[in-house]
């Protein structure tokens, strides 16, 4: 089954290099940094807090890059997102070497080897998934030719992970003339602002990685490569825009509502994603906050079911967030499984509140208790 990962529980680094000292400028890979950066802290996507996000824009050294990788790897304990965007070189051992602002053909030093990158997923890394996407383009012969080995993707995998990989043939098609981002790059803010026609409700990797290979396909650019290891297709980006109703849910709950795509709270980590989650619920609901309201028979004023979606601290009372659930139309199973991520989170947090007991929703009382828990990539090649 797809998942959303746990927002608070999840870091993304992004790096991307635009200008060069000594290969072709990529201007187009600015915009993919700031916009990407935009959409995995928007409604739209992961709505990862702004903290969770590293961006790093034509970094000079290789190990600012790893070092940033490694405190979000030592950080994430949930989902790992790293993306790169530039030029990318394969040396002479057939390794892939992503090229930051002074990299130089031929002087391996100056490149950034993905290995290393690799090295700290698989050896520092604290998240149960990684979600690799490789941009990365190679301009070093005339008017921009670039080309790509098949078995790009399978350099850069890493268990427990999802690679995606864009491969370019041409300058042109990589970064079309005029256009604001990079093909690939363009294509997946696409599927993630707008969604993915007749898709799922989640825009899982695997439902992802199919909509780009069609869509570039048709657009005459490259297709994408991706390499799946332990279910990593499985991790969402976010929900599928094209999928959210258009209409409330009936003003009862029936089968309709039992079989829309609520937030997991199974999956919730974090006070920040039991909010996030929370909010989740209207918008795959369709309600506005009067029309939760409403639905709730009196007992939820409209302004309260705002002040309860930008809550920071977990409610010290379990009522008014059943209230808003059973107004949504969540399936009553479900509303029992949000109190327990909520009792699991209170007790998670007792140096920071006092757990007491609570009035469960059948009048009973009980305590919380604790819980445990490439682009492209491509080959230099010499004329001699």
């Amino acid at each position: 089954m797809s998942v959303l990962p746990d927002p608070g529980a999840s870091r993304a680094v992004l790096v991307g290099t635009s200008r060069y000292e000594h290969l072709e400028p990529l201007p187009a890979v600015a915009n993919n940094l700031r916009a990407l950066a935009g959409v995995l802290c928007s409604p739209l996507s992961l709505q990862l807090p702004a903290r969770n996000v590293t961006v790093m824009e034509d970094p000079a050294a290789a190990h600012t890059v790893v070092g940033a990788v490694r405190q979000a790897a030592a950080e994430a304990t949930d989902t790992l997102v790293v993306y790169f965007a530039g030029h990318g070189l394969v040396d002479a051992q057939d390794q892939l070497v992503l090229a930051l602002a002074h990299t130089e053909f031929g002087r391996i030093e100056t490149g950034l080897p993905y290995d290393w990158v690799r090295q700290v997923l698989l050896l520092d890394s604290r998240a149960e998934r990684h979600v690799v996407i490789l941009d990365c383009c190679y301009s070093g012969l005339a008017l921009g030719r670039m080309s790509a080995g098949a078995g790009l993707a399978d350099q850069a995998a890493v268990e427990g992970s999802f690679l995606l990989a864009a491969a370019a043939e041409t300058r042109t098609a990589l970064a079309p003339v005029g256009e604001t981002y990079t093909a690939f790059t363009g294509v997946l803010l696409e599927a993630l602002r707008e969604g993915v026609p007749g898709g799922p409700a989640l825009v899982d990797l695997g439902v992802l990685y199919r909509h780009l290979r069609l869509t570039m396909e048709a657009r005459g650019h490259p297709v994408p490569q991706a390499r799946d290891r332990n279910s990593g297709a499985r991790v969402a980006l976010g929900r599928n825009r094209a999928d959210l109703p258009a209409v409330p849910v009936a003003a009862a709950a029936g089968a309709d509502a039992g079989e829309r795509c609520w937030p997991d709270p199974c999956a919730i980590r974090t006070v920040t994603g039991f909010f996030t989650a929370l909010a989740e619920v209207r918008v795959v609901s369709g309600l506005t906050h009067q029309a939760v309201s409403e639905r709730s028979a009196g007992r939820m004023a409209a302004g309260t079911v705002g002040r309860l979606l930008n809550r920071s601290t977990l409610p010290t009372a379990w009522g008014t967030t059943a209230v808003y659930l059973s107004a949504c139309g969540v399936p009553e199973e479900q509303i029992t499984q949000w109190q327990t991520a909520w009792q699991q989170l209170r007790a998670q947090n007792l140096p920071a509140q006092t757990v007491s007991p609570e009035i469960s929703r059948d009048g009973g009382s009980e305590k919380a208790s604790g819980w445990q828990r490439p682009l492209s990539v491509f080959r230099r090649r010499r004329d001699h």
